[in-house]
């Protein structure tokens, strides 16, 4: 991704302005990092251990070499630090061990335990038979995904028994590659098995309606600066590159950061980490629980280092290369406060679903988006607001809001809907939700949903007599009724929310929107 790209150019930079020859590997051309004047040298070649330790070689041989990075390229390069280590070569930054530490489920959790963190309850199936007795003893909702996979391929969160049981016939027979097909060819069972037994599903209890949160720190070991605290505005379950975010957090307490702060401190003395480490959390009821830490850099630093002004790429390259943070720090200017920077900064996902109008729109675990954009203000409904704008949603001011939501989501809905109804917004609904919102005192107009009959709201959508959408479902099959719907919001240009809280901000952006216009600032200027 273009996120590791710049990660791996300001890691040459700052290498290069240290004294040191930097070295790049890359076999990706639409890349800036293979660009002539990025690196001093650079090796077009596969991302394999093999070309890897013959490039390590042939370096070797004409001088000296400190040591290789692999934190800055995402996890295919960190896949290879034990390769490296095995063959002798020094990895600069967090130690192979403890980068296998972070992505092994059994000593990963001895290692909370023993710091006193929780995480979600969960558990991890070799077989077709065992995922069913660990979705039996772990209960329904669950998260389920593949070990060692990227960007949440193959990652579910499933509802109830007859969800798994597509998710282990249909959706992992996908993931078998076409060695074990053959030697089990009329078995799939045996092939599914095959592949589970060298690469586990790993369940975790899914967190419903927890707010999920995604840190970025810097560590040499010892000392330890959090760059950036991101509160997602969608909640956990929706893969962390198609979450619009805000730094610094909008609605957490003071002390929910302030615990933030020390639980990724202790994680990173804990894991030795020199350099980049994230750590993904979800709260829920006042609780904070560690979904997931990547002692890498993630997809987050190039918005987390616009947004306080450093570059914390550079940073902990130099932490990579034997200085300590604070000496690092002082060569890009005093250190900030991520907490306090004096605006407010929104990341959001951008999505590729007008060029494939067949593909639902719909979010989840596994990554959809191909981008992302930044919104920058002193007030986090303008920020919100010109994040939407950036990525090609265009606010409605005024106009007729659809509001469709499970029962368990109508009593979330319900301050969003009265701020647009309260700004002049007309409300059409379904009849449940209509009903609902009757009785706390929205007046909507109710229609059809598609199954009940014409007219129905997808033909309230095409023909524009609707201006923005809030529709929340669960389970399966309400998934599969409502894709027609989400298919007419994308080719009628229609802002669609799925989830309470980004309904919430959109409602907030709006209510600013109405109330003055977008100013429009240099960068620079925040931090003047």
């Amino acid at each position: 991704g273009i996120e590791f790209d710049y990660c791996c150019c300001h890691a040459a930079f700052a290498l290069r302005d240290a004294g040191f020859e930097a070295i790049m590997v890359n076999c990706n051309p639409e890349t800036v990092s293979t660009d002539y004047d990025t690196s001093d040298r650079l090796y077009f070649e596969p991302l394999t251990s093999e070309d890897v330790l013959e490039i390590v070689r042939a370096e070797q041989a004409s001088g000296e070499l400190v040591g290789v990075i692999v934190q800055f390229g995402g996890q295919t390069p960190l896949k290879l630090a034990d390769a490296l280590e095995k063959a002798g070569i020094p990895i600069l930054g967090t130690s192979p061990d403890m980068i296998d530490l972070a992505e092994d489920r059994d000593r990963f959790q001895k290692l909370l335990h023993k710091l006193g963190l929780s995480q979600p309850k969960n558990g991890i199936a070799y077989s077709v038979e065992q995922a069913r007795l660990v979705a039996g003893e772990l209960g329904f909702p669950l998260v389920v995904r593949p070990s060692y996979v990227l960007g949440g391929r193959a990652m579910q969160i499933i509802h109830d028994e007859s969800m798994l049981q597509t998710y282990l016939l249909d959706t992992v027979p996908g993931l078998v590659p076409e060695d074990i097909k053959q030697k089990y060819p009329n078995d799939k069972t045996g092939q599914i098995n095959t592949l589970l037994g060298k690469n586990p599903l790993l369940f975790d209890t899914y967190l419903s309606g927890a707010i999920e949160v995604d840190v970025d720190c810097l560590c040499d070991g010892t000392s330890t600066f959090v760059s950036g605290i991101m509160e997602h505005i969608e909640e956990a379950g929706i893969h962390s590159g198609d979450s619009a975010c805000s730094l610094p957090v909008h609605s957490l307490p003071s002390d929910l950061v302030d615990e933030l702060e020390r639980q990724t401190a202790a994680l990173a003395r804990a894991l030795n980490v020199g350099g980049l480490m994230n750590v993904q959390y979800a709260i829920k009821d006042g609780t904070v629980y560690v979904l997931e830490v990547n002692p890498r850099a993630s997809r987050t630093v190039p918005f987390v280092a616009k947004t306080i002004g450093r570059s914390i790429a550079k940073i902990a390259a130099r932490i990579m290369a034997g200085e300590k943070l604070e000496d690092a720090f002082a060569h890009y200017g005093a250190m900030p406060d991520p907490r306090r920077p004096g605006h407010i900064a929104v990341k959001e996902a951008v999505f590729p679903f007008a060029r494939f109008p067949g593909v639902d729109i719909l979010l989840g675990p596994e990554m959809r988006s191909t981008g992302e954009v930044m919104g920058l203000d002193r007030d986090f409904a303008l920020a919100f607001a010109k994040s939407q704008l950036g990525a090609g949603v265009d606010l409605p001011r005024a106009g007729t809001l659809f509001v469709s939501v499970r029962d368990e989501d109508k009593k979330g809905i319900l301050p969003a809907v009265k701020r647009l109804a309260g700004q002049g917004f007309k409300v059409m609904a379904t009849s449940g939700t209509a009903r609902f919102l009757a009785e706390n005192g929205v007046v909507a107009e109710k229609i059809n949903k598609v199954l009940e009959g014409r007219p129905h709201i997808e033909d309230a959508i095409r023909n524009r007599q609707v201006q923005i959408v809030f529709n929340t479902t669960d389970g399966q099959k309400a998934v599969s009724d409502s894709k027609s719907l989400r298919r007419a919001t994308l080719m009628q240009k229609v802002p669609y929310y799925t989830t309470l809280s980004g309904a919430a901000a959109v409602a907030e952006a709006i209510a600013a929107l109405r109330a003055g216009s977008l100013e429009v600032r240099p960068l620079q200027e925040y931090f003047a």
